[in-house]
């Protein structure tokens, strides 16, 4: 098959300075990101345009607004990315376990076999490289939504660091220009007091009964007023125009060229990240597209090449499936063709000579002991000669066999049974029907004159079979009176399995498995449970979703639910309350009272639980959702309670699981 052009390129980091060449069917593209046109030259007068904005009063604060857009616009796309990522991993991972499970069904006997079977299992391979594409493509958007948003966080340090610099320099600025204007209006106010009091002193008598010494004085006091006010005026004058200029000169540069420096950073990470979703998203359409139909060489090398899916669906002969499987049944003892059934009139009612010819009967006893085994219809069946006629009087004297029929135990060895074998295989499902012979012989003492029954045969095969026991459907008391353990095997079972390989498998009780393999798996330990090792995954199909649903249908079947019917008012009570210390102590009342496997098992229960939450992070299954799974299943969906109790069932089994080791010790 061809290449996988999204699982060969891994993604390749922010930094890069190439991307990823892209696959067949892109001719007369770029071959990396790198052979992008280049930015278009900015002209003199549209630099002078800009640098007039971005160099005056409003231009860091300008530049601080577009920084904040480019920072929010990478986030928007990093969330996208990260979404899309979850989606095709979860359209992936779908598709990878239908496909499975469409192999699993191409080799089941009932299924059609031949070029059928061959084409049903070649198109579940198909779609297994069609997830193969899913999860890298999925993959690689995970990463650059992580590139991208380690990016955005930068940046927004930066923006805030410059921000807060360039800010308080303008600051700095407009607080010494406001100090100036403050001083000159005061230098001004005393200036022109001082005016007033000089001109008024001439024109005589406004300063009452101190006459002209006391207006002396004043004046005196308001001229050195003036004159400090003079003084302070032009210091912050000065204050302000070295703090102008140092703004102009360094500060704002500096600024303005550092968030202009970030603004291209975030926006051309974002670019790239944009070109590199093109790319990838090109490369799964071309490599699922190389997948369902491959490139061919030549036309000679058409036969010995990859096959498409057409090339593979179109090679299926109905015609030849057809005759191949009417064909394998050729060598069947029973492929004879019945003879025609003729009439013949009995003795009794005046008939003459039979109707049959002398030649029908052995034809007829020939057949029936092709029917059965050699050694057996030899022995067994009576002598081949034509019936005697007798009179019509009397009545007609049936034929005795030869010897009389045995027991299976005292059968000539030719019949024997075979050796003991296993009734089933460690991993098959229940032992199969026994089969019996299509033309049993006649037992003695079914005919008259004959002693009567013999004593039922002994079946040394089935005296063999170990005795089964039952999981499913069996009271967890009754359990553990049987087997001697408080906690069912099947329970540590599925623990040892989930806690080895499904941790930190998104979904894990949530996700449903395969119906046919909880089939099997059931069989397993209705037969015997003490066979089954889950600690190697071969075991269980490698399908850990399937060992946790077949763990929700063990409790599913008990007949009385992990939590009794006759607690289950007292359980929705306790759980109704509102305050979450009384919820937790009445909830722990009763589970101290459940009896001794209920309570062992609910133990063993969620102490496991409590290690899926742990994993939180990676299997998305908190306390919460943990809790809607289970409910129903441990509350028992018709223990006298509605479908308005499922959220009082959930809240129990979420009450139970936040409190863990409040309610249960963790040895």
């Amino acid at each position: 098959m061809a290449d996988n052009p999204v699982s060969d390129s891994p993604a390749p980091s922010l930094r890069d300075a190439d991307a990823p060449p892209l696959s067949a069917g892109s001719a007369g593209r770029p071959a990396s990101l790198e052979a992008r046109p280049p930015p278009p030259v900015v002209s003199e007068e549209l630099k002078a345009r800009l640098d007039k904005v971005t160099y005056s009063e409003i231009g860091i604060t300008t530049l601080l607004t577009r920084l904040k857009q480019s920072v929010a616009s990478a986030r928007d796309f990093s969330t996208f990315l990260k979404k899309r990522s979850s989606l095709e991993e979860e359209h992936a991972q779908g598709l990878r376990k239908l496909s499975r499970s469409l192999h699993d069904s191409a080799s089941r006997s009932d299924n059609r076999q031949g070029t059928y079977g061959q084409s049903y299992k070649d198109v579940s391979r198909f779609h297994d490289r069609m997830a193969d594409h899913g999860l890298q493509f999925g993959v690689s958007l995970q990463q650059m939504a992580d590139d991208l948003h380690e990016l955005a966080a930068n940046i927004e340090r930066g923006r805030k660091q410059w921000k807060q610099t360039g800010l308080m320099a303008e600051k700095k600025v407009a607080d010494a220009e406001t100090s100036a204007e403050k001083a000159k209006a005061k230098y001004d106010s005393l200036a022109e007091q001082y005016d007033r009091v000089r001109t008024g002193d001439k024109q005589g008598g406004k300063f009452g009964l101190k006459g002209h010494k006391s207006a002396a004085q004043h004046e005196e006091d308001l001229l050195r007023k003036v004159q400090t006010a003079d003084a302070d005026y032009s210091a912050k004058v000065q204050a302000a125009q070295t703090a102008r200029k140092e703004l102009i000169a360094t500060h704002r540069p500096q600024a303005v060229q550092n968030i202009q420096q970030l603004i291209s950073e975030c926006d051309s990470g974002l670019g790239l990240q944009l070109q590199k979703f093109a790319t990838f998203n090109e490369k799964l359409l071309v490599g699922q597209g190389l997948s369902i139909s491959p490139l061919k060489d030549g036309v000679g090398n058409t036969a010995t090449g990859p096959r498409s899916l057409y090339e593979v669906v179109h090679q299926i002969d109905n015609q030849k499936d057809y005759h191949d499987y009417v064909l394998s049944h050729e060598s069947n003892p029973a492929a004879v063709t019945s003879e025609q059934v003729q009439y013949q009139r009995h003795p009794t009612l005046g008939g003459g000579p039979s109707l049959v010819a002398p030649t029908t009967l052995p034809i007829t006893q020939n057949k029936r002991q092709s029917m059965l085994p050699q050694s057996f219809s030899q022995q067994h069946l009576p002598s081949s000669q034509p019936p005697t006629q007798t009179p019509a009087s009397a009545p007609p004297v049936e034929p005795t066999p030869a010897t009389q029929t045995l027991p299976y135990q005292q059968q000539p060895d030719s019949f024997s049974p075979a050796p003991f074998q296993p009734p089933y295989p460690a991993s098959a499902g229940p032992p199969p029907v026994e089969k019996h012979l299509m033309n049993p012989p006649v037992m003695a003492g079914s005919l008259p004159g004959q002693p009567g029954p013999l004593p039922p045969p002994t079946n040394n095969f089935q005296q063999h079979l170990p005795p089964l026991k039952p999981v499913f459907g069996v009271s967890l008391d009754d359990l553990y009176a049987r087997d001697g353990t408080a906690v069912p095997m099947i329970v540590y079972q599925c623990f040892q399995a989930v806690e080895l390989f499904g941790l930190d498998m998104e979904g894990i009780y949530r996700l449903s498995g395969s119906a046919n393999h909880i089939s099997q798996l059931k069989s397993l330990f209705d037969n015997d449970s003490s066979q089954v090792d889950f600690t190697n995954p071969e075991n269980f199909h490698h399908d850990v979703n399937s060992v946790a649903g077949l763990l929700k249908q063990f409790f599913r079947d008990l007949p009385d639910p992990l939590f009794p019917a006759h607690s289950y008012a007292d359980f929705i009570n306790a759980s109704r309350l509102d305050d979450d210390i009384q919820r937790r102590d009445s909830l722990h009342a009763l589970v101290n009272n459940l009896p001794d496997a209920h309570y062992a098992t609910l133990r063993a229960l969620i102490l496991h639980l409590n290690k899926i939450q742990e994993h939180y992070t990676q299997n998305r299954m908190n306390a919460g959702n943990i809790a809607i799974c289970f409910g129903p299943t441990l509350m028992g969906a018709s223990s006298g309670g509605n479908i308005a109790d499922a959220g009082w069932q959930v809240r129990v089994i979420e009450t139970v699981l936040v409190n863990t080791f409040q309610l249960f010790d963790d040895d």
